[in-house]
C-alpha cells in the first residue's frame, strides 16, 4: 500500500513537472510577442523623433536674433529637440566633408545658419509636418523648411503593417497558448478523475471539490510565470551584454508590461482551465468516467 501511494504521488508528482515546464514555454512565446509589440512601440516613437527637420535661416539674421528664434521654438509643444547651427559651425562642417575650403573660390562663407529640429513621435505624420512646415515658414527671416516627406511616409507605413501583425500574431498566440495549456491541464486532472467523484459521492460540495485543484495549478501557473520572466529576462539581458545601447528601446515600462501580463496571464489561465476541466468531470456520471 505505502509503495502503491509512493508510486502515485510520483505520478502525480511528474505530471506537475510536466505542467509547469510546458506552462512555461507557453508563456516565453506569449511573452516574446508581448515584448516585440511594446518594444516596437518604442522602436517606432524613437524613429520618429529622429527624423530631421531643418530651417534654413536668412542671410541677414545675426546670431542674437538666432537664439530668440530658439527659445520661442523651445516653447512650441511638437518640438523635441532643437539645434541652432551657425554659418561659422556650418562652414567647418563643409570643409570636413568636402576635403576643402569653399571660401578659395568664392569672396565669402557661402553657407546659411540654420536650425535643426526633431518632432515629437506624436506629430512626425504627414499631415502634422504640413501643418507646422507652415507654421515654422511663417517665422521672419526662415527662408526654407525641409523634411524627407517619403521617410516619414515610409516609417508609417512600415509601423503600421508591423502593427497589425503583431497584433494579429498575438491573438493567434493567446488562443493557441491557452488551447495548449487547457490540454495539459485536464490531462493531469483526468488522472484523478475517480478521486473527484468519490468526494462528490461523500457528500462535497463541487466549490469544497475545486478549491484544491484550483489552488494547485495556479501555484504552478504561477512558477511557470516566474521561470517564463526569469528565460525572458535572461534574454533581455544577453541582449544588453551583445548590444548595450538597446536600452534606448528597452525600457523599464516594457519589462514591467511583459514581466506583468506573463505572470497574469499564467495566473489566470491556470485557473479557468482548471475549473473548467473539474467541473467537466464533476457533471459526469460514474459510468461515463470509464468511457472516456
Amino acid at each position: 500500500m505505502r509503495k502503491k501511494n509512493k508510486k502515485t504521488r510520483s505520478r502525480h508528482g511528474l505530471q506537475a513537472v510536466t505542467l509547469c515546464i510546458s506552462t512555461a514555454m507557453v508563456l516565453v512565446l506569449l511573452g516574446l510577442v508581448v515584448f516585440a509589440v511594446c518594444t516596437a512601440r518604442n522602436l517606432s516613437a524613437y524613429v520618429k523623433q529622429n527624423i530631421v527637420v531643418t530651417m534654413m535661416l536668412q542671410d541677414d539674421m545675426t546670431s542674437g536674433e538666432a537664439q530668440q528664434f530658439c527659445t520661442k521654438l523651445k516653447a512650441r509643444p511638437y518640438i523635441h529637440t532643437l539645434q541652432y547651427i551657425s554659418k561659422e559651425q556650418a562652414l567647418r562642417e563643409g570643409i570636413k566633408e568636402l576635403g576643402t575650403d569653399p571660401r578659395e573660390f568664392a569672396e565669402a562663407n557661402p553657407f546659411l545658419s540654420s536650425v535643426e529640429v526633431t518632432l515629437t513621435s506624436d506629430y512626425a505624420n504627414s499631415d502634422s509636418l504640413k501643418f507646422i512646415s507652415k507654421e515654422l515658414k511663417a517665422y521672419p527671416k526662415v527662408s526654407e523648411v525641409k523634411y524627407q516627406k517619403d521617410l516619414i511616409d515610409s516609417v508609417n507605413a512600415n509601423i503600421a503593417k508591423i502593427s497589425i501583425v503583431l497584433l494579429a500574431l498575438a491573438v493567434l498566440l493567446t488562443i493557441v497558448s491557452f488551447s495548449l495549456i487547457n490540454n495539459t491541464v485536464r490531462l493531469s486532472i483526468y488522472a484523478r478523475r475517480f478521486s473527484i467523484h468519490t468526494m462528490k459521492l461523500v457528500g462535497a460540495s463541487w466549490g469544497f471539490i475545486r478549491a484544491p485543484f484550483v489552488r494547485h495549478y495556479v501555484l504552478l501557473g504561477l512558477l511557470a510565470a516566474l521561470i517564463a520572466c526569469c528565460v525572458l529576462g535572461g534574454g533581455v539581458y544577453a541582449l544588453f551584454m551583445y548590444e548595450p545601447q538597446v536600452l534606448d528601446l528597452i525600457t523599464w515600462e516594457v519589462l514591467a508590461i511583459t514581466a506583468g501580463t506573463v505572470v497574469v496571464f499564467g495566473i489566470f489561465i491556470t485557473a479557468i482551465c482548471s475549473i473548467i476541466s473539474v467541473n467537466k468531470f464533476l457533471r459526469m456520471k460514474a459510468g461515463d468516467l470509464y468511457k472516456i
